[in-house]
């Protein structure tokens, strides 16, 4: 069990913020069309952690144009490019999947302070 435990960690990022469910986060991602390359960015609120250590993933749910957006990230991808929070939330469970449910004010996370 050693030997994955220090193949995983070198392939692990050093320099990750401290992410909770309900903060808003943006997420810039490395996407490759054809030949090309480039960055785009994707902002929204964590609803769900899972896993840990190099698999650890966050779900972050966004609604553009009056249609929900979610995307799974696993954290440690070499395709993530950044993470920065931009408003911390406060939450008092896990998992909100209730969010999807819940359309304008409705699905607002209070900040924390």
């Amino acid at each position: 069990m050693d030997l994955v435990k220090t193949l995983s960690e070198q392939y692990m990022k050093p320099e990750l913020p401290e992410l909770n469910v309900g903060d808003t986060v943006r997420v810039t991602v490395r996407v490759k069309e054809g030949s090309r390359e480039r960055t785009q960015a994707f902002e929204g609120t964590i609803i769900a952690m899972k896993h840990g250590g190099i698999q650890k993933t966050i779900t972050v749910r966004r609604i553009s144009y009056n249609v929900g957006c979610e995307k799974v990230f696993p954290l440690h991808s070499p395709a993530i490019v950044s993470i920065e929070t931009v408003r911390r939330g406060k939450v008092r469970r896990a998992k909100l999947y209730y969010l999807r449910d819940r359309i304008g004010k409705k699905a607002k996370v209070k900040e924390r302070i």
